[in-house]
């Protein structure tokens, strides 16, 4: 551990507990042995510095302005995203906010034993997490920048956690560690990898941000091959997109300007994107009285997929790209 981020150690520990009775207060961390994980992973060793006013200011933990530091270690335990990587103004990397982080991961259901594939290493909080929880060994956390690996490696090596740190295409999976019974990734993806089908045992449970919700599929075996299927949760999600997937921006000209600004209409407008036109998707908006995020899901089978509000085989279905 390096001696100029371990002298912080006594005063974050006051920051993280009070960041994890946040949390609790909040309705998360339910479940005793993620509690425990949020309880003692050292978040602010992850972060050593993370930009704030929109990437123009730095804070970091070497600031010779005690003041300054001292913003630093209480903002790495607040419950919030933390910028931690910018280029040409552009967020590429981030630690995600720790109450989301809470909620996928126990929406991940993991039991002892079970491998994990994490698709965006971030900072190398979330992987320290899942090894606190499960173990080293089980854990494989990918991601394509290796500058990002290598920063998340040291954090973790930092935080006395070693798991598999792969630098490598997310969307490919990383089939050497698995089978896997759990993939979670942390960035929005376009599509879901068919790739990472193949990779799971049946009855494995992906989790990952798609559109501006949360998808929570599970797979299947069947005599085509595997398949998955499942709903989105109620949860909105935000989070920087897979490297090298097209980013979604769909425009909403043709709408009301107080329905483009709502959040369950651009999560509809995100997940039909390229297939309803903004003034199709107000009418079905409007049809269906705001449909909810959870009344959304997504299916993977047979080479294809698709989205669909209410039934998979229902009328409203709208094909997604295949990677």
């Amino acid at each position: 551990m390096d001696a100029h981020i371990d002298r912080f150690a006594a005063a974050a520990a006051e920051e993280r507990w009070a960041m994890v009775r946040s949390i609790v207060a909040g309705g998360a961390l339910g479940d005793p042995g993620w509690r425990a994980a949020f309880e003692q992973v050292p978040r602010h060793l992850f972060v050593p510095y993370y930009f704030v006013d929109g990437g123009y200011d730095r804070l970091w933990c070497e600031d010779p302005d005690p003041d300054r530091r001292a913003r630093w270690l209480r903002g790495a335990y607040e419950d919030r995203a933390l910028a931690t990587r910018i280029k040409d103004g552009e967020l590429i990397s981030s630690s995600s906010q720790p109450s989301l982080m809470a909620r996928m991961l126990e929406e991940l259901d993991m039991r002892e034993g079970h491998r994990v594939l994490e698709i965006g290493a971030g900072s190398g909080y979330n992987a320290a997490l899942l090894a606190h929880r499960l173990g080293d060994d089980a854990v494989t956390t990918v991601d394509l920048d290796p500058e990002i690996t290598e920063s998340a490696r040291r954090h973790l090596a930092a935080a006395g956690y070693h798991p598999a740190v792969i630098t490598g295409d997310g969307a490919r999976g990383w089939p050497r560690r698995g089978p896997y019974d759990r993939i979670i990734a942390t960035c929005t993806l376009p599509c879901v990898p068919l790739s990472w089908l193949e990779q799971c045992v049946p009855g494995a449970r992906i989790l990952a941000p798609f559109a501006t919700g949360l998808i929570a599929l599970r797979v299947r075996e069947a005599a085509h091959g595997k398949y998955a299927e499942g709903r989105f949760l109620h949860t909105a999600a935000y989070f920087v997109p897979l490297r090298g997937a097209p980013v979604r921006r769909p425009h909403t000209r043709a709408v009301p300007r107080r329905v483009s600004e709502n959040d369950l209409f651009r999560f509809l407008l995100e997940l039909t994107e390229g297939t309803l036109d903004p003034r199709e998707a107000f009418s079905l908006w409007q049809r269906e009285k705001r449909p909810e995020r959870e009344r959304f899901g997504i299916t993977v089978r047979d080479g294809r997929q698709w989205a669909w509000l209410d039934d998979p085989e229902g009328p409203y279905a709208w094909p997604l790209p295949t990677v």
